[in-house]
């Protein structure tokens, strides 16, 4: 009888055990799901911030493969980006390398004309609308919230991929950053700039075996007035990225 006894009570003391063992392990996940959620809070303000993810400065893919297949892709899946892959494209745009805030394309006299600004049509975690990048921070902050990609791809002449697209990264510059050193000349630098950056925009795209193409062709006024940025930027260039 002593023997059943305590045969029962092991059991019981071996159940208590692993049933606290079982809800301190669901304690720790629903802490790390509600931290994650506190951290994917979306800006809902004006000026509202968000921190993007670390991006990777090693990848899988190397650098002669990712100029092997860098294409001009014009179509795209309905598949949305992740805030990870959005974070890595602007920061092979324009992402600080190094403690003296070098970035990942040359500038002309470090003087940094370029302003990234990102639409958002469809990201894991983010509204529609617009936001602009800080390269020292990786961070973004919402400019505004709004859905423009049936306008901005009409003032761009009515190409659909920028509506198609999970993002469009939009080049600004601010040529005086550039022109007060540099005087006329500084224009011309601003423009390689630019191509520097969109160069590795697309070398990205590829790693992450992403689509995009060059936008060029747009209604200048236009497209700055649908995107309503700083006066003191002009828009340049627009990259629209999405799954293939």
């Amino acid at each position: 009888m002593k023997k059943l006894f305590y045969t029962i009570a092991i059991f019981l003391v071996l159940g208590l055990a692993g049933f606290l063992i079982l809800k301190s392990f669901q304690g720790i996940g629903n802490t790390e799901k509600e931290e994650t959620t506190m951290n994917l809070q979306k800006p809902a303000n004006p000026g509202d911030m968000l921190q993007l993810p670390q991006p990777r400065t090693k990848g899988d893919v190397s650098l002669e493969e990712a100029l092997t297949l860098r294409r001009s892709i014009r179509s795209y899946t309905q598949e949305p980006l992740s805030l990870m892959e959005l974070s890595q494209l602007l920061w092979s745009a324009q992402g600080i390398t190094n403690e003296r805030g070098f970035r990942t394309a040359p500038s002309a006299g470090a003087t940094f004309p370029l302003e990234m600004y990102v639409v958002i049509n469809n990201v894991e975690g983010l509204d529609k609308g617009i936001y602009h990048y800080l390269p020292s921070s990786n961070e973004l902050s919402l400019v505004r919230l709004a859905d423009v990609s049936a306008d901005l791809a009409r003032a761009a002449l009515s190409q659909s991929m920028l509506s198609e697209a999970g993002a469009v990264l939009v080049f600004g510059a601010i040529y005086e950053r550039t022109t007060e050193r540099y005087g006329e000349r500084g224009e011309r630098y601003v423009l390689n700039e630019i191509g520097h950056a969109s160069q590795n925009v697309h070398l990205q795209a590829a790693a992450l075996d992403l689509g995009t193409v060059v936008i060029g062709a747009y209604r200048d006024e236009e497209t700055e007035e649908i995107l309503q940025l700083d006066p003191n930027v002009r828009v340049l260039y627009m990259m629209p990225v999405g799954n293939m």
